[in-house]
């Protein structure tokens, strides 16, 4: 054979060898998820944005996961968190799909009883009810767990359970978020994740004596956060806040908990970072967006590291 008849018959065998692997991948089955799988995928990733093993597992004392018991200290008292496993004995496994998403949307228990706005029904209620239903899918299909719930150690007067309905009336605006049309998908998305979700106004915006949140320094840190401990402010202030960080860097923060020193984020946002951690990064992004564009708040926090 010379060396023409030689290449056409190698160009022969490979565009054969071609043809036939792609004749047998087109019988191949790929494998795809049930409608009941992808709610649970979805319902996943939600609970990694929303924290809820954050509060509602005792690390410390190895707890099952979601099974409560980790106390949380405040002016307050000492709040303990409840039991959110599908227990039906201690926990929420008689709950039906409204229960839960009442307690999402009103702060309000099957029972009717208002809840102590240490569960941040606040933020939660901006959530979709499809993506509270996800929620809802993703917990009950983890174990249960049979442990009963402590009892909160709070001082008089605020352990009356219907004080929280003033509180409600103060402070509390429900209802879903409403994305704003003269900004773009992903400014609205990362609202949506910074003010519902991931509720960093629970924790990085100052509150008054009653405990209601002070939206006109909203994110601008707070010298005695969760636990006593001092929050960071993080509004684009120049000289305070976050406002010269780059867009890696604030991925980097939240997705790492590397900040731009090199340094590494501690106490409460370590658990925050790892579940943000779970994060597309387009969702990275978007949270990015919408917070170099809120107001920039001048307010110092001096760091306890």
């Amino acid at each position: 054979m010379n060396r023409s008849a030689s290449i056409i018959f190698l160009f022969k065998s490979f565009v054969i060898n071609r043809l036939v692997i792609a004749a047998t991948l087109s019988f191949v089955t790929v494998p795809t998820l049930s409608a009941e799988e992808v709610q649970l995928k979805r319902g996943e990733y939600i609970f990694h944005l929303s924290g809820c093993s954050s509060c509602h597992t005792d690390t410390q004392k190895k707890g099952m996961l979601l099974a409560g018991g980790a106390g949380l200290k405040t002016p307050f008292g000492i709040f303990y968190a409840p039991n959110i496993t599908p227990d039906k004995t201690y926990a929420i496994g008689n709950w039906s799909e409204d229960d839960f998403i009442r307690a999402l949307k009103d702060g309000i228990s099957p029972n009717g009883t208002h809840y102590f706005p240490v569960f941040p029904f606040s933020a939660y209620t901006k959530m979709t009810t499809s993506d509270m239903k996800d929620l809802r899918a993703y917990i009950f299909s983890l174990p249960p767990a049979s442990v009963p719930n402590k009892p909160h150690k709070i001082n008089f007067p605020f352990n009356m359970r219907f004080l929280q309905w003033v509180w409600k009336v103060l402070y509390f605006n429900k209802g879903r978020y409403i994305p704003n049309n003269t900004k773009s998908d992903g400014w609205n998305r990362g609202a949506y994740l910074v003010n519902g979700l991931s509720h960093c106004n629970e924790c990085h915006t100052p509150r008054n004596i009653l405990g209601g949140s002070n939206i006109s320094r909203f994110l601008s840190g707070t010298p005695d956060g969760p636990e006593g401990n001092p929050v960071p402010n993080i509004t684009p202030d120049l000289e305070t806040g976050i406002g010269k960080w780059s867009d890696s860097e604030i991925a980097d923060v939240l997705n790492s908990g590397m900040l731009p020193d090199g340094d590494f984020v501690g106490g409460s946002m370590t658990e925050v970072s790892e579940n943000l951690s779970k994060l597309t990064p387009e969702d990275l992004r978007a949270i990015g967006v919408y917070l170099k564009s809120i107001p920039a708040i001048y307010n110092k926090i001096k760091s306890t590291k």
